[in-house]
């Protein structure tokens, strides 16, 4: 048991609050690798190995330096999480499903105190290092991003990268997206409810008669405020990146968000290397070409788009949003 929670080959992968008690599954640094996601969809099915929390935490070796990817989500959020498993140097988890847990928790009315003590335990342990010096990059699902001020008191030396997509390309690809898209934005819509992120004063039944990229917009100026307060609040802690500025800037922005990490990657390598060529999440080949063709496949909805982007400025305008968020990396 005690190497089983001091090896960081085996994953912190879920928390059972009944149990207060940690499933882990071995997950081996290629396993890391070829997942788009840490989930059994991707990972696979396997029996975990349960320890209790506190057994586990007592257990556990000394943390690496944390590293944050925070995102609005559809913003190439995946592809920099990949970037960052370079073995001496870094490791990059992409959306561990334990932080999910403890975001479902909440929402079946856990309580705080509970949440943010286990929590900071879920930190330490995904923060145990593959290798002496590296550090740990942790890419949580967007629908963590409320529980970030909380992660980002808690580890005080932590820094984190807050990605968006402009509204415009989120619009386009959640209408890409068709019915699976729709769904999601609108059941993200009732989680950012129950988390309090939607002080814009619309009514359930306002929500309610919204078009579904009004709902997607809302959803997504959600994150944005959240994402201004967090560089208003925490300062040097954090750096902004608008996504299509890292595609169109890519050696610029990796240069400057290692250094900002503190994580000294080989930025040429990176970015002419298979990582930026490739689909992030499907793992084809994946070219700038590839990227205008998705953009065209929107051309269908570029009326709703334009009409909803407009509408959503102007209550980002009464809601005191920025649209441009403050302390980018670049510029």
């Amino acid at each position: 048991m005690s190497t089983i929670a001091f090896d960081p080959v085996w994953l912190p992968h879920r928390y059972d609050p009944q149990h207060d008690a940690i499933h882990f599954r071995h997950t081996s640094r290629a396993a890391h690798g070829a997942a788009t996601f840490l989930t059994d969809e991707y990972l696979g099915e396997a029996n975990p190995t349960i320890i209790a929390r506190a057994t586990a935490l007592a257990q556990a070796g000394p943390p690496a330096p944390l590293r944050f990817i925070l995102h609005s989500a559809f913003c190439c959020s995946t592809l920099l999480a990949r970037a960052f498993d370079a073995p001496g140097l870094a490791m990059g988890l992409k959306e561990p499903v334990i932080l999910n847990d403890l975001i479902g928790w909440q929402l079946r009315g856990g309580e705080g105190r509970q949440i943010a003590n286990v929590l900071d335990g879920s930190l330490a342990l995904l923060a145990r290092p593959f290798a002496p010096g590296e550090a740990v990059v942790i890419k949580p699902s967007n629908v963590c991003n409320a529980m970030a001020p909380l992660m980002l008191q808690l580890r005080p030396q932590a820094r984190a990268l807050l990605l968006y997509a402009p509204l415009p390309v989120f619009l386009g690809s959640v209408a890409r997206k068709g019915m699976d898209g729709r769904i999601w934005v609108r059941d993200l819509l009732l989680k950012q409810l129950k988390q309090g992120l939607h002080g814009f004063g619309f009514s359930g039944e306002d929500y309610l008669g919204q078009t579904d990229l009004q709902v997607a917009a809302m959803g997504w100026l959600a994150q944005h405020a959240l994402f201004a307060r967090l560089a208003a609040q925490v300062g040097n802690q954090v750096t902004t990146l608008d996504s299509e500025l890292l595609l169109a800037q890519p050696e610029a922005a990796m240069t400057a968000l290692c250094r900002f990490f503190g994580v000294p990657l080989d930025v040429q390598a990176v970015v002419s290397g298979p990582i930026f060529g490739r689909h992030s999440k499907f793992g084809q080949a994946f070219t700038t070409d590839d990227r205008t063709a998705e953009r065209a496949a929107e051309a269908a909805h570029a009326d709703e788009i334009a009409k909803v982007a407009i509408w959503a400025e102007a209550v980002a305008k009464a809601a005191g949003v920025p649209m441009q968020l403050p302390r980018p990396l670049l510029g």
